[in-house]
């Protein structure tokens, strides 16, 4: 079982180092880490059988470990004693304010930097131009006392990728400082990159337990594909294949009787708009001549669940825990706004718990375990089959009227829209949590047992 420590700090020039008095093979401890920073010393229980860790200021300067309270965890490995972990956050956009340092996210990342008591863990907030790479030092940014700090630190024991955006995830710099931590530095980096939709579906579909839950998804190649589609569901969804937001959604129907097509779609002016077209091809042509359609998909339409006769569908986050299990760390159902084409809020969508949405105890622990069961077992797949660590998605999944289930999206990234909602603030404070204990256990895993992860 991991233990974690308060860490003290004394005014002392010879290198004393106090460890606590229950930490087994404590006699064998001969060096000290911090991040990826390694000292040699020579290490004695406290003296008054205290379990604390007290290091002299000369270790503490060597080590670049900054004075902030809060107790960490330790890890024995090789007659190293590790002290942490610290949790580097890389993301960009930075400004010069420093109440705002990092724009309208610095709320979001004080907020997850906030629970570092709690998990027992060091974790800041750094871009690409806040790492000296000569010194192996990064001015790193800390939330202390309600207020952004920066402090110059060790290379982290593990980063957690929160980049915003694919554009940013594509500069050559930032795929540079990736390979260079994980390559020369061997630091394990969760969370990396934006899913494709379609690239998503075809990896599951590889799994015959996850094609069930898939609606036909498709590259949009040609009208004769939609053209089948529609004859066989009445309606598909055309979507963006790395959009996000949904942003760039659009319905189209088909009504077999008069053989009309119709288009529900939100136009540049934020306005929900259905469209009525005599043939396919003017349709596509009138709606999408701005737009590339090889990067567009065509998903199969589904009869969901309504409220007021209004769309319903389910977001839920499934994150890994300090044991690198997944769990269901939040699900909300979110209903559509007066003729959207979309659950988002951005689209005058609501969000509600699944107390509010169903009175029903026992239909509404029904499709909580059925979205719960399909999410992990989604999560644990797509691990599988995707690169790099995962730590955390966000699914999109709708129930159609027979009850089955369906996976819409799934998002490495997941936006927070949903926990503004006041039922939904302990969800919050989980996923939160969940995000940095995961990076308890990959730095453990980095320190015990490499081989597991760079394999």
């Amino acid at each position: 079982m991991r233990k974690k420590y308060p860490i003290e700090f004394i005014d002392h020039s010879k290198q004393v180092v106090f460890i606590p008095a229950d930490l087994p093979n404590s006699k064998d401890i001969t060096r000290i880490a911090f991040g990826n920073k390694v000292l040699d010393v020579t290490c004695a229980p406290h003296p008054k059988g205290r379990n604390v860790i007290v290091l002299s200021d000369d270790v503490q300067k060597e080590l670049s470990m900054p004075e902030l309270p809060a107790p960490l965890h330790v890890f024995i490995d090789q007659q190293t004693l590790f002290i942490g972990p610290l949790i580097g956050i890389l993301t960009s956009g930075f400004t010069p304010y420093p109440f705002r340092p990092i724009g309208e996210r610095s709320m979001f990342f004080a907020k997850l930097l906030s629970v570092n008591k709690s998990v027992g863990a060091l974790p800041f907030v750094f871009g690409e131009e806040h790492i000296d790479w000569d010194q192996g030092l990064i001015d790193g940014y800390f939330f202390v006392d309600g207020g952004w700090k920066t402090i110059k630190v060790p290379f982290p024991n593990v980063v957690y990728d929160r980049l915003p955006n694919r554009r940013t995830e594509r500069k050559a710099e930032l795929r540079d400082l990736k390979a260079r931590m994980q390559t020369d530095y061997l630091i394990p980096w969760y969370n990396p990159g934006f899913f494709s939709k379609l690239d998503v579906f075809e990896r599951l579909q590889q799994d015959d337990r996850a094609a069930e839950y898939l609606p036909e998804t498709h590259e949009f190649s040609s009208f004769s594909v939609i053209e089948r589609m529609l004859s066989s569901y009445g309606n598909v969804y055309v979507k963006p294949a790395n959009g996000s937001l949904g942003l760039g959604i659009h319905q189209i129907l088909y009504d077999k009787h008069n053989g009309d097509y119709y288009c529900r779609y939100r136009d540049q002016e934020g306005n929900n708009k259905l469209t009525k077209f005599d043939t396919l091809e003017k349709l596509v042509k009138k709606i999408f001549h701005k737009r590339n359609l090889s990067q567009m998909i065509v998903q199969q339409g589904i009869s969901l669940l309504r409220s007021e006769k209004r769309l319903i569908d389910f977001r839920v986050h499934t994150n890994k825990d300090e044991y690198g299990e997944w769990q269901v760390a939040a699900i909300a159902a979110k209903i559509a706004g007066q003729g959207s084409v979309t659950t988002h809020v951005n689209n005058g969508g609501v969000v509600k718990s699944l107390d509010e949405l169903f009175e029903d105890q026992n239909e509404r622990e029904r499709i909580e375990k059925e979205l719960c069961d399909v999410s992990l077992l989604l999560s644990s797949i797509l691990e599988k089959n995707m690169e790099g660590i995962i730590g955390e998605i966000g699914f999109d999944l709708g129930i159609d009227k027979s009850g089955k289930v369906w996976l819409f999206e799934a998002n490495s990234k997941p936006g927070r829209s949903i926990f503004k909602h006041p039922k939904l603030k302990n969800f919050d404070l989980l996923t939160r949590k969940l995000s940095l204990s995961f990076g308890i256990f990959l730095a453990e895993k980095a320190i015990t047992a490499p081989e597991d992860i760079f394999k």
